[in-house]
C-alpha cells in the first residue's frame, strides 16, 4: 500500500498496527521518493542471535608450546 505522509501522521499507529500484523510493507511516497516500511522478521531461537567471532580453532596445548622468544623482548 502506497500513501503520503500525512495519510501517515494521520494514522501512524493503526498503519503500524498494520504492517506488524499482516507483514504487508507499506511504502510512503514524498516528492517522488519512496520510503518503505516492513516488518523485521525475528531470528529462530536463542542461538540465531549469536554474533560469530574469530577463534582459534585447534589443540590449547599447542598455544602453550609456542615460542615467542624471538618476538619478545624483556
Amino acid at each position: 500500500m502506497t500513501i503520503t505522509p500525512s495519510a501517515l501522521r494521520r494514522d501512524i499507529y493503526r498503519l503500524l498496527d498494520q504492517v506488524a500484523e499482516t507483514g504487508a510493507p507499506l511504502i510512503v511516497e514524498r516528492k517522488g521518493r519512496r520510503i518503505r516500511i516492513v516488518r523485521e522478521e525475528p531470528p529462530e531461537g536463542r542461538l540465531a542471535r549469536l554474533v560469530p567471532h574469530d577463534c582459534i580453532r585447534g589443540d590449547p596445548e599447542d598455544l602453550v608450546h609456542i615460542d615467542w622468544s624471538d618476538r619478545w623482548t624483556p
